[in-house]
């Protein structure tokens, strides 16, 4: 996707976007248990979602905000709309998805990148999907890659019942149990044992409504010896009234399997971004996180790997870059409890125009996780006086046989730097904006490429103070 395509997403999203009436259907502002049964009689869940539903809302009210990270205050639950359903139904054929909608995905690159470069696409439009698709040969293989709804009444309801929220269970935080109450959209996938797919599946999730919320859940299994790639985008327009994401991601990695989770996140800077993701990972296994994170006013977000067989392997490459009128805490857990597991981590982060950058990492090495070893690198960037970076490390490790490792680094831009590419004509805004994009290099080029180039499209514009 080019730069302009970007631009013109922006200036049209943000400035003179207006969302009609007549073209969603939503449920009240605020959250109660009839919000709650409204959208699970919406939504036609089998009972024992219903009740799921129900007992979720009760730990919500139960529990409380967390006393540490960024302020959440202007976040008020009682004028967050929990459920907007566009007046479509999804589908398979994108000429068929309503022309407001197909423009908004068109100007994002959606589909051509399905054409392109994807084996699946699925598409959601505040909290429900209008579009789905997977290539013939995929299916072939009897991959499975459906909206999580479909395939909980579908043949693979029993499947959705054993996996749903256990790893992510409601206690788990307040905002895991509000999403248990409202969750709805959201992609399972499930890839058979010995399966390979050779090119990605991408899920995006837009978030268009003024005021409202999105809570898609992504359920994905790749069993024994089987291999993906899942990508996952989300933006929104600005508004003038807090938006919140509270998604959840569920990712089990059977015996010796892989599976590489990439998001590319470009937030509205209205957005409460209060995401939670946690994959398990059996013998053998390898976890694979690249995360891109530029958007939202505020964000709560820390991938978890339990790295639950022996010689199963997580890495973790990301990028965090926080922007004028931006708290982002980021970071990443890995829990070892397997023998001879091994995580690496290498996080990146950027400030700017009193941007604050928070990352956090917790490394958790179980008595019985003997020949255990963790490596976590973050490095921090700032381009002024006024940001700040800061690096919250954790380790709690008990077993004597384990080699773990921390390091961090905060810096500034070379002025070296900067004059000695303005000496060979480039213009110093050109000159930070490559710097800065070296910088972020280590995440780019684990991307494919049309992501990478999208990435490097969202740092020149949040160098250039171009990003809502």
């Amino acid at each position: 996707m080019s730069e302009k395509t970007y631009v013109e997403d922006v200036d049209r999203s943000i400035y003179d976007f207006r969302y009609e009436e007549k073209d969603y259907y939503r449920v009240d502002e605020g959250l109660t248990q009839a919000i709650v049964e409204q959208i699970s009689r919406e939504k036609g869940d089998p009972e024992w979602m219903t009740e799921f539903r129900k007992k979720s809302l009760e730990i919500y009210n139960e529990m409380r905000v967390p006393d540490w990270g960024p302020s959440i205050e202007g976040l008020d639950m009682e004028h967050i709309v929990t459920y907007v359903k566009p007046k479509t139904k999804m589908h398979a054929d994108w000429e068929e998805v309503p022309q407001e909608i197909k423009d908004t995905f068109e100007r994002l690159g959606i589909p051509q990148a399905e054409r392109e470069s994807l084996a699946g696409v699925g598409a959601q439009y505040d909290s429900e999907l209008v579009y789905h698709n997977v290539r013939e040969e995929v299916a072939a293989m009897g991959v499975i890659y459906t909206d999580l709804e479909s395939a909980m009444h579908g043949p693979y309801g029993e499947m959705i019942h054993e996996h749903f929220m256990k790893l992510v269970p409601p206690r788990d935080h307040k905002f895991a149990a509000l999403h248990g109450a409202v969750w709805s959209g959201g992609s399972f996938v499930y890839v058979p044992p010995g399966v390979t797919v050779e090119i990605p599946l991408q899920s995006y999730f837009r978030l268009n409504a003024p005021g409202a919320g999105q809570f898609e859940h992504t359920l994905i299994i790749v069993d024994e010896g089987a291999d993906l790639h899942f990508i996952e985008g989300c933006s929104a327009p600005k508004y003038n009234v807090a938006n919140l994401h509270a998604g959840c991601v569920e990712l089990f990695v059977g015996k010796n399997a892989r599976l590489r989770y990439s998001t590319i996140e470009n937030w509205s800077k209205n957005m409460y971004n209060l995401n939670t993701k946690r994959a398990i990972v059996e013998e053998g296994g390898k976890m694979e996180w690249v995360s891109g994170s530029f958007g939202s006013h505020v964000s709560y977000l820390y991938p978890m790997t339990i790295l639950k067989g022996d010689n199963s392997r997580m890495e973790y490459t990301g990028i965090t870059f926080a922007g004028e009128g931006q708290n982002l805490d980021t970071g990443m857990k890995v829990v070892h409890t397997g023998k001879n597991t091994t995580s690496v981590v290498n996080a990146k982060s950027i400030s700017k125009s009193g941007g604050i950058s928070t990352f956090r990492s917790a490394v958790v090495v179980q008595k019985n996780a003997a020949g255990a070893k963790s490596a976590v690198d973050c490095s921090s960037l700032m381009l002024d006086e006024f940001s700040q970076s800061d690096t919250i490390p954790a380790m709690d490790v008990r077993t004597k046989d384990a080699q773990i490792g921390h390091e961090a680094k905060i810096g500034r831009i070379s002025d070296d730097a900067v004059f000695y590419l303005m000496s060979r004509g480039i213009s110093e805004e050109d000159a930070r904006a490559m710097i800065v994009s070296g910088f972020a290099d280590t995440v780019s080029k684990e991307l494919p490429l049309e992501y990478a180039v999208e990435m490097n499209n969202l740092i020149r514009l949040e160098m250039k103070g171009s990003i809502g």
